[in-house]
């Protein structure tokens, strides 16, 4: 399916932006405004709104989701990486049926694992789901990133805009995962920032 006949990239900056490094998402969208993206992407902050997302996704227009999210990596601050998200996950500790019943459902404290499992419990589904995140440093209720993670923020809008043209490029010719992708859901690191 191309980009053309409906295959679309959703880039979705997650984050809040109260709590310092949890930012990290919503500045990098908010960059990416001024990039030249490919014909079939669409770029949005949302913030805290994990419930809008989980809708945004139910018309299944994007057959790729790109999640940009400061995430607990076991590396210094600052550190990014991207993962691809494995949908079948069995680990998941809630059943796609038990979804609407959990706490999850609260729609201002939905992590990502919590939305994809909320669009699967509504009948929905996305092909591909990629992470781009990055380790905080500072967590606490407090606007402005930290200097590791503000330093990573180049870098980190460089990757999303790479993973973009790849995606659309790859739905356009109708093919596959990309090369190199983990489909195991293992992450690879993109860069360090001390």
């Amino acid at each position: 399916m191309s980009s053309v006949d409906g295959g679309r990239v959703l880039v979705a900056g997650i984050g809040n932006i109260f709590l310092g490094d949890d930012a990290f998402g919503v500045e990098v969208v908010r960059r990416l405004r001024d990039v030249v993206l490919p014909p079939g992407v669409d770029v949005s902050d949302y913030g805290i709104r994990g419930m809008h997302l989980a809708y945004d996704l139910l018309d299944g227009r994007h057959d790729v989701l790109v999640l940009v999210d400061a995430l607990p990596l076991d590396e210094p601050p600052g550190t990014l990486a991207v993962l691809q998200v494995d949908l079948d996950d069995p680990g998941w500790s809630l059943r796609p049926a038990d979804v609407l019943d959990a706490p999850a459902a609260d729609a201002h404290g939905m992590d990502p694992e919590s939305v994809l499992r909320l669009l699967r419990g509504l009948g929905g589904s996305v092909g591909r789901v990629l992470v781009v995140g990055c380790r905080p440093a500072v967590l606490d209720e407090c606007m402005g990133l930290s200097d590791p993670v503000a330093a990573a923020v180049d870098e980190a809008v460089k990757t999303v805009a790479g993973i973009v043209r790849e995606e659309t490029a790859r739905l356009a010719h109708g093919e596959g995962p990309a090369p190199g992708s983990s489909a195991d859901g293992s992450e690879r690191e993109v860069g360090t920032r001390a």
